[in-house]
């Protein structure tokens, strides 16, 4: 009986120091509530941390993304900008082809010509001045304002000296004297290309001066006429592009023939903003005798003395209207206005 209080005794001691031994070691760190409160807390840092790293990594993206979403649109824009430009570029490339494209050909009117305005005002710059070899000086009002390109022409040409020393080689009576043929039999011209047609209106009265040309109606080149006399059915078919108005009594005393026995020859053409001094008669006559027979190799102008004459079809030049021939269809008879 007192062992058996004795050993429970002696049980009951070394479970209360077994108790013992565990309460000093929670009692050497914290009490258990703290310790609870620390291990709460440091779980609770714990999951704040973890719930905290989401919402930063959410909101860094969303600045991230706000930041890089602005660049990444304005990347594509200059993109968007760079086809901009090579949708331009077609565009010069469609122009081309309507640049390249020619225009189209001056064709024949059918309707009523234009009624041509008054003369301008004579002024140096647009008098053609012709000293003939028959004596005298010959003065040609030129008409920029209704046939430009073919003044220009005869601009060009007189400055380059073209027309000096060429001679009338086809001159019918009752009709006209024409010349600036640098081969003299009416099938030659400059290097430079045919000129289109500049139909005006300006009528093919007494002194009026013209461009020859062959069968298509856009082939006038160099070739030149003077009319003695009015031949209006001609109006639709030639550019006139001037008009004498000083020496036209030089214009009448022109060689006739085809070609002339002796042909008038253009001594020398220049324009009146030129102030060339006017030759003698004379002097002019002198100029325009004709030369000893010689070989033209190596001539400027290479002109033959004895032009030869051009083969039939090969003519430049006007044709005379016939008396009593009607006009073509396409020439219908207009009533207009045409200068005094």
């Amino acid at each position: 009986m007192r062992l058996s209080s004795l050993f429970a005794g002696l049980t009951g001691l070394l479970f209360a120091g077994a108790l013992a031994a565990q309460v000093p070691d929670q009692a050497a760190g914290d009490p258990p509530a703290p310790a609870a409160s620390e291990a709460a807390p440091s779980e609770a840092q714990a999951q704040p941390p973890a719930a905290a790293t989401p919402a930063p990594a959410a909101e860094a993206p969303t600045p991230g993304d706000s930041q890089a979403r602005p660049p990444a649109a304005e990347t594509p824009a200059p993109a968007a900008e760079t086809p901009a430009p090579a949708a331009e570029t077609p565009a010069p490339a469609a122009d081309a082809p309507a640049s390249a494209a020619q225009p189209a050909a001056p064709t024949r009117p059918s309707g009523p010509l234009p009624v041509p305005p008054p003369p301008p005002p004579l002024t140096p710059e647009n008098t053609w001045v012709l000293d003939l070899s028959d004596g005298g000086r010959v003065q040609i009002q030129l008409r920029p304002d209704v046939a430009p390109n073919t003044v220009q022409r005869i601009k060009t040409l007189t400055e380059q000296g073209f027309y000096n020393n060429l001679i009338f080689h086809r001159v019918i009576e009752g009709f006209m004297a024409q010349g600036g043929d640098p081969r003299g039999n009416g099938t030659g011209g400059s290097t430079l290309p045919d000129l289109p047609a500049e139909i005006n209106g300006l009528p093919h009265l007494r002194g009026a001066v013209a461009m020859a040309r062959a069968q298509d109606l856009n082939s006038a080149n160099s070739q030149f006429y003077i009319m003695f006399t009015p031949h209006l059915a001609m109006d639709r078919d030639y550019t006139v592009f001037g008009r004498v108005v000083s020496g036209m009594n030089f214009v009448d005393a022109i060689q006739r023939g085809e070609p002339p026995a002796n042909p008038t020859r253009i001594v020398r053409a220049s324009l009146g903003s030129d102030n060339v001094p006017e030759m003698s008669a004379e002097a002019l006559r002198a100029a325009g005798a004709p030369a000893a027979p010689a070989s033209t190799e190596g001539s400027i102008l290479g002109i033959p003395s004895a032009p030869p004459r051009a083969q039939p079809g090969t003519n430049v030049g006007p044709v005379m209207p016939q008396p009593g021939v009607p006009r073509q269809p396409e020439q219908p008879q207009q009533q207009r206005r045409r200068p005094s």
